[in-house]
């Protein structure tokens, strides 16, 4: 994969980029009706604090048109062969020296290593966009697939808790 490096510090101009099965890239209001259908799922609003159950057509709108600012983007990780949205990787930049992953996989594509065919692909992407940042995460220890698949790709507890309630921090020492 090749990246062109960043501009300032913003997450606005994120390239496509493609891994085995997936093509990944930042939704775009046209994505919104997959987005949708997707994350209207209670297993996802049930475990990620700021989508709303139900997950509207409008939530979706707007959960992709906020990252027009430059400090979170969300992007798609669709199959490459049938253009199905699998799942969705949100970037976010946390003070000077940060960035925050996080991720939801739809039921259809759990469990057939996607989450982390598409974390591992935006890891390196944001890696070499922001190479002096630290890249960070928040989980719950009990979600046990999300534990796994962070530690799978190199993340590791700092001991302090995550911002949101219940959640621990990681942070990304590569893999």
């Amino acid at each position: 994969m090749f990246f062109r490096r960043a501009r300032g510090d913003s997450l606005l101009d994120l390239p496509r980029i493609e891994t085995e099965r997936l093509a990944i890239a930042p939704l775009e209001r046209a994505d919104a009706a997959a987005l949708h259908r997707l994350t209207d799922d209670p297993a996802i609003t049930g475990a990620i604090d700021f989508l709303p159950d139900p997950f509207t057509l409008a939530d979706a709108e707007g959960l992709i048109a906020g990252g027009r600012h430059g400090r979170d983007r969300f992007l798609g990780a669709w199959l490459r062969d049938d253009r199905t949205l699998a799942g969705v990787v949100g970037a976010h930049l946390r003070g000077e020296g940060a960035l925050e992953i996080g991720y939801w996989v739809g039921g259809a594509a759990r469990g057939r290593g996607f989450g982390a065919e598409a974390v591992g692909g935006v890891l390196a992407l944001l890696r070499t966009r922001f190479p002096r940042r630290a890249i960070l995460a928040e989980c719950r220890p009990g979600n046990v697939a999300s534990w796994g698949l962070l530690h799978k790709l190199g993340f590791r507890e700092t001991g302090t808790e995550g911002h949101r309630p219940g959640r621990r921090q990681l942070a990304w020492e590569g893999g």
